[in-house]
C-alpha cells in the first residue's frame, strides 16, 4: 500500500492488505473472531498511533512481554509503521530478567501483562521507561485503550519511513552462558528471509497455517507470521500447543509449523494419520529433530518432516528440500541468498565431509549485538561470515548435519567426542525416548562423558554401557549413564546441556 511504500518491512508484508483487504488472515480458534488482511493493518496503524502519542520516536524500542494475542501482533506491525524497534520478551522471565533486559534495551515503550503489572511496574520504573501499558490474553488493557482512542483513524495511518538497514527488531539470546545478548534484526534481514521462505516452501494465499507457536521467539513471529502475511494466507491461531486441538483443525489446513516436541505429542493423538492426509507441509526447528520422530511420523502419516535451521542472530540458514529428499537428521541445504562454510578454529575452510564450525553469510544476518560492539567483532569474520558456533559438516550432496554447539563438544583424554553421535548410539537402543550426553570434569581424562536418559521402561546403567560397547569406540562411551524423568528444556524445546552439567558436575569425582 503506497501509505506503507517508505517503510521497508511493512510494504512488504501489507502487500495483500493492499491487493485484497477482505482476505481473511486470521482466525482465532479460541474466540472463534475472524480478522482479515486488511482489518489487521487497520488495528496496527491504531497501534501506531497510540506509540507516537506516548513519545516513540523513529528508533526508539517498545519492549513487551504479554501472553501471545492477536492484539500482541497488531503491536508488533504498529512498532513497525511508528519506526520502532519490537522487542518481545518471554513471558516466564522474572521480574529480575526483565529488569536486565529493560535496563539493557533502554525501551520507551513497556507492555505487560495486567497480572504481572504490581510486580513490574517498579522494574519499568527503575529502568526509566518512558510510557507503561497493559495487555492480556484477551486482548484488553490499557494499550488496547489508548490504540482504541485512535478510533478508525488507524486505516489511514501513514508509516514512518525506514530503510533496509533501520532496525526492526531485538531478540535477545537465551544466555546459556554468561549474560543475553540482543541481536540487532534490520529490516532488511527479516524481509529477505521470510520472502526466501515462502517461495521456498511455496506458501501461496490458498495456504492455512496452524499457528501454535509463541510470537516472542523468531520462529512463531518472524516465520510463521511473517511468511503468511507475505503469502497472502491466513492463520488458524491458537494460544498454546494443543496437541488433540490441533489435529482436529489439520483437516481445515494446510500447513503446520512447530518444535519436535509438537510431533512427539501428536504421535500419541488417535485419528493423527487421517487428519493429516489433507495437510501439504510440515516443518520442524527451533532444536534437532530426532530421525527416528521423522521416520514415525512418516509411518503415521505419510508426510516427511521438512526440517530447518536458523538462529536467532542469522534467522533460517538452511532447509531440507520441499521438492527432493528430505533427510532424517539433517537440516537441508543452505537457502537461496545464504552462503554457508565449515571452518576450523583458525577460520580456515574444511573439506565436505569434516567436522568443524559452521559459518553463515547473507541478508539473512543480524546487523550485530545490542550495545555490545566487542562481541559482535568477536563473532564476525571479517569478510562478513557470521561463527554460529554450531559445530557440523556438510555431505557430498550439500546436505548440511549439525553435531552440537561448539561449547558441548567433549574433549576426553585429547580426543574430541560429539555429543550427537553419541546420543543417536543411545537413543537407538531399545527402551530408550531420548537422551543427553554431557562432558564433566575428570581427574584423569580433563572431561568424561556422561550420558542423560529418559527410558520407556526400568533400565539399567549397565546395560546402556553394554549396548553401547560395540557401537563406540571406549573413549565415546559413558563413563556414567543417569536416568530422569525428562530433560530439562527451554521454550522452544531445546535441551539446557548447561542445566544438566551444572547438576552432573561432580559425578566423576
Amino acid at each position: 500500500m503506497e501509505k506503507y511504500a517508505g517503510n521497508h518491512l511493512a510494504a512488504i508484508l501489507a502487500r495483500t492488505a493492499g491487493e485484497a483487504p477482505e482476505a481473511l488472515f486470521l482466525e482465532d480458534v479460541a474466540s472463534g473472531a475472524r480478522l482479515s488482511h486488511g482489518a489487521l493493518w487497520q488495528g496496527a496503524g491504531r497501534m501506531a498511533a497510540a506509540l507516537l502519542r506516548a513519545g516513540v520516536k523513529p528508533g526508539d524500542r517498545v519492549a513487551i512481554q504479554a501472553q501471545k494475542s492477536v492484539a500482541m501482533l497488531e503491536l508488533y506491525l504498529g512498532a513497525l509503521l511508528a519506526g520502532a524497534v519490537f522487542l518481545p520478551l518471554n513471558p516466564a522471565y522474572t521480574p529480575a530478567e526483565v529488569a536486565y533486559f529493560l535496563g539493557d534495551a533502554a525501551p520507551r515503550v513497556f507492555v505487560c501483562d495486567p497480572a504481572r503489572l504490581e510486580a513490574l511496574e517498579p522494574v519499568a520504573r527503575e529502568a526509566g521507561v518512558g510510557a507503561l501499558f497493559t495487555l492480556g490474553a484477551d486482548g484488553q488493557g490499557t494499550l488496547a485503550e489508548a490504540a482504541g482512542a485512535e478510533g478508525a483513524a488507524g486505516a489511514g495511518f501513514e508509516a514512518v519511513a525506514r530503510g533496509a538497514e533501520d532496525l526492526a527488531a531485538i531478540l535477545y539470546t537465551s544466555g546459556t552462558t554468561g549474560r543475553s545478548k540482543g541481536a540487532m534484526l534490520s529490516h532488511r534481514a527479516l524481509a529477505s528471509n521470510s520472502l526466501a521462505l515462502r517461495d521456498y516452501w511455496r506458501f501461496t494465499a490458498e495456504d492455512v497455517l496452524i499457528h501454535a507457536l509463541p510470537i516472542y521467539h523468531t520462529h512463531g513471529l518472524f516465520v510463521a507470521t511473517n511468511i503468511m502475511l507475505m503469502a497472502g494466507g491466513s492463520c488458524l491461531f491458537l494460544p498454546k500447543f494443543d496437541a488433540a486441538g490441533i489435529v482436529e483443525l489439520m483437516p481445515r489446513a494446510s500447513a503446520l509449523m512447530g518444535v519436535p516436541t509438537f510431533y512427539t505429542r501428536l504421535l500419541a493423538e488417535p485419528g493423527l494419520g487421517a487428519a493429516a492426509r489433507t495437510m501439504r507441509l510440515f516443518v520442524s526447528g527451533s532444536a534437532p529433530l530426532l530421525a527416528q520422530t521423522h521416520r514415525a511420523w512418516f509411518e503415521a502419516t505419510g508426510h516427511r518432516i521438512l526440517e530447518r535451521y536458523g538462529m536467532t542472530e542469522t534467522n533460517m540458514n538452511t532447509s531440507n528440500p520441499y521438492e527432493g529428499e528430505r533427510r532424517p537428521g539433517t537440516v537441508g541445504l543452505p537457502l537461496p541468498g545464504v552462503e554457508l562454510r565449515v571452518c576450523d578454529g583458525a577460520g580456515r575452510a574444511l573439506p565436505r565431509g569434516e567436522i568443524g564450525t559452521l559459518e553463515v553469510r547473507g541478508d539473512n544476518l543480524f546487523s550485530g549485538y545490542w550495545q555490545m560492539p566487542e562481541k559482535t567483532a568477536e563473532e564476525m569474520r571479517p569478510d562478513g561470515f557470521f561463527i554460529t558456533g554450531d559445530l557440523g559438516f556438510v555431505d557430498t550432496d550439500g546436505y548440511v548435519t549439525i553435531v552440537g554447539r561448539g561449547k558441548d563438544l567433549i574433549i576426553s583424554g585429547g580426543l574430541n567426542v560429539y555429543p550427537k553421535e553419541v546420543e543417536e548410539a543411545i537413543d537407538a537402543l531399545p527402551g530408550v525416548v531420548e537422551s543427553a550426553v554431557i562432558g564433566v570434569p575428570h581427574a584423569d581424562l580433563g572431561e568424561g562423558v556422561v550420558a542423560v536418559v529418559v527410558a520407556s521402561e526400568p533400565m539399567e546403567e549397565a546395560g546402556v554401557r553394554a549396548g553401547l560397547a560395540g557401537r563406540l569406540a571406549r573413549f565415546k562411551q559413558p563413563k556414567r549413564v543417569v536416568f530422569v524423568a525428562e530433560l530439562p528444556r527451554n521454550a522452544m524445546g531445546k535441551v539446557l546441556k548447561n542445566v544438566l552439567r551444572e547438576a552432573y558436575g561432580d559425578l566423576l569425582g
